[in-house]
């Protein structure tokens, strides 16, 4: 139980070692920081906050132990994960029931975060994670999220095995891909699918590549095609791509 207000030596240990994904799996908490999220995470209910600690309380060289920033933060939290929301009590996630992201392989904390928060701006239903993708609760994602994780479904699950259950539902799969159509005029189904995003470095898996209905291209404008650069970031390729299924 950590204490309230003002924490304990051990209450700061185990803030710390929250920037360890074993240990937050071990003890279902995570942190967030800084005073938009610790008051968004107070009015919210899917995370039950289990302690909050303000600056102006603990002092800056305890804020400065306890934070996974590069700066002490003016509030921290901790809050707890649901046990259905924990990675291996997880059950098969639903099928998609509006448009939805599914995430392979994305390891950058910045981009998942951004990701999830674009996800909320857009009003996607479920953005789903390949188990390789970055923690969820990962201290830099969190952050990245700006407050979208406590409103934004996600859920880490077997990317392959969604996709054969969606195809065989009748759900378009959607991969974006270098070698797509031009998403702004393919055909494409707005209300019920699911997209696929892959990591900027790797792409998406082989199996998912195939596995998917359609492949979507975004279109570079550069004036030297050869000299142009060879891929966009994940968050902004997605954001494109969002709106596009958005806009019609």
């Amino acid at each position: 139980m950590l204490s309230d207000r003002i924490p304990s030596k051990a209450d700061i240990r185990l803030i710390r070692s929250l920037g360890q994904k074993k240990f937050r799996e071990e003890l279902g908490l995570f942190v967030v920081e800084g005073e938009k999220m610790v008051g968004e995470a107070l009015m919210q209910k899917r995370f039950p906050v289990e302690a909050v600690y303000r600056l102006s309380d603990v002092g800056e060289e305890v804020m400065g132990r306890m934070s996974h920033l590069s700066s002490p933060s003016p509030a921290l939290a901790v809050l707890r994960i649901p046990p259905e929301e924990m990675q291996d009590n997880a059950p098969a996630p639903a099928l998609p029931s509006d448009l939805c992201l599914g995430l392979d392989s994305v390891r950058d904390p910045g981009n998942v975060g951004t990701i999830l928060r674009l996800a909320d701006w857009f009003g996607i239903g479920t953005v789903y994670l390949s188990p390789d993708c970055v923690d969820l609760y990962n201290p830099k994602t969190v952050q990245a999220t700006m407050g979208s994780i406590f409103r934004q479904r996600a859920v880490t699950c077997d990317l392959n095995a969604l996709v054969r259950r969606c195809t065989a539902a009748g759900i378009p799969v959607y991969a974006t891909a270098l070698d797509g159509e031009d998403i702004r005029s393919a055909a494409i189904d707005t209300t019920r699918a699911l997209i696929l995003m892959g990591s900027e470095r790797d792409g998406l898996s082989p199996a998912l590549m195939a596995a998917a209905t359609r492949r979507l291209h975004i279109p570079s404008f550069a004036s030297n095609p050869d000299g142009a650069a060879e891929s966009i970031n994940v968050a902004i390729a997605t954001a494109v791509t969002c709106y596009e299924f958005r806009r019609r």
